[in-house]
């Protein structure tokens, strides 16, 4: 009984960590190509608490319940397959870390632009090319640890 619930938990946290990637990079490019700095910084502002919510939640639960289930069900944490989701995990820690930064800064440069009357400074810009770029290592490293969740495959 108790495995099963830490594969819930395991599995529901990974949708978490997937769901609310994908859908704060939706909400934020949409708000960007509006170039509007009052809606942008609105829905910055609450990706910023989505992110708070929900990520920091998840990221920090997942390796607990995923540490766990891997002792309740006998796995050795050396097995390739999580050896390399390990790996992901931190591949993409390094890239959203950053990231959750750059959102704050974000909102904070389409505040300031907004209450001043004014358009998008350009260091808002420089900073938006980043948190996109930075979106794909860590998106494709949370699709890699799914895969190998799901295929549990033996690689070395």
């Amino acid at each position: 009984m108790l495995a099963e619930l830490l594969l819930l938990a395991h599995v529901v946290g990974a949708a978490v960590l997937f769901g609310t990637g994908a859908g704060i990079a939706f909400f934020m490019v949409m708000a960007h190509r509006t170039r509007d700095p009052g809606l942008i910084a609105h829905v910055a502002g609450t990706v910023v608490i989505a992110d708070t919510i929900f990520t920091a939640t998840a990221a920090i639960l997942q390796p607990v319940t995923g540490f766990l289930l891997a002792r309740i069900i006998g796995w050795d944490l050396t097995e390739s397959w999580i050896a390399l989701s390990l790996l992901l995990y931190v591949v993409t820690g390094i890239f959203w870390l950053p990231v959750v930064w750059i959102q704050i800064r974000l909102r904070n440069l389409a505040r300031a632009a907004a209450v001043s009357g004014t358009a998008l400074p350009s260091a808002y810009f420089s900073l938006y090319r980043i948190w996109f770029a930075f979106g794909f290592p860590a998106f494709f490293a949370v699709l890699g640890i799914l895969w190998l969740m799901l295929t549990k495959p033996t690689l070395f």
